[in-house]
């Protein structure tokens, strides 16, 4: 369970093929020593377990359903990515409940700057479209945000001065891919409306 605010911006050091996947090494001074093997960490977004650690690095796998899911396996050498440990129940809770379950990747449209951060409008799957809404939380390469507005296949958000130079959204420029989460009570509250649909219509449940 995460919160989506990032606690640094580690810097890869390696990617290198794992079978099935990948093993990727990220330099994380601040991050790694809070962490432990075999434990979580969301890296831009996405939930994984570390497989080594040091007191400045860290590694985890990258299986099939993970770089199909995320652009962590064409990240580059040098490249930074949004770090963040587990909560912990004496962790305050900030940001939104995020659990690292990626739903899709998005490509971001526009990028406007300005004084008051930055502004994105960022393309994604219409099947997501559900569960994305004006005022509602999303995260976006693991970075808890709040949707300014929500269409059938794009959405916009505002990246505030702050996060902009704390996290890797500070220099995302149209084109580039990102990994979206959208907000579980979103999805659950979704489940629930289809279920109720369906039982109106004499459809029989499990």
């Amino acid at each position: 369970m995460f919160s989506g605010i990032v606690a640094e911006m580690g810097k890869v050091t390696a990617l290198e093929d794992h079978f099935p996947g990948k093993s990727l090494t990220v330099y994380a001074p601040q991050t790694a020593p809070k962490l432990a093997i075999g434990g979580s960490v969301a890296v831009n977004g996405c939930c994984l377990t570390v497989t080594k650690l040091s007191k400045d690095r860290l590694s985890v796998d990258l299986t099939p359903e993970t770089l199909q899911r995320t652009a962590l396996g064409s990240a580059q050498v040098d490249e930074a990515v949004n770090l963040e440990p587990p909560l912990t129940l004496a962790t305050p809770l900030d940001g939104h409940l995020v659990l690292g379950h990626i739903d899709g990747l998005g490509q971001i449209e526009e990028v406007r700057n300005g004084a008051e951060g930055r502004w994105l409008i960022v393309a994604f799957s219409a099947e997501l479209a559900p569960f994305v809404a004006a005022k509602g939380s999303i995260a976006v390469d693991g970075v808890s945000l709040t949707v300014v507005e929500a269409e059938e296949n794009w959405f916009s958000v505002t990246v505030i001065p702050h996060t902009a130079a704390v996290t890797t959204l500070g220099h995302r420029q149209a084109g580039d891919r990102v990994a979206i989460e959208v907000d579980v009570l979103a999805r659950y509250l979704a489940r629930l409306m289809q279920a109720g649909t369906a039982r109106g219509k004499g459809v029989a449940q499990p």
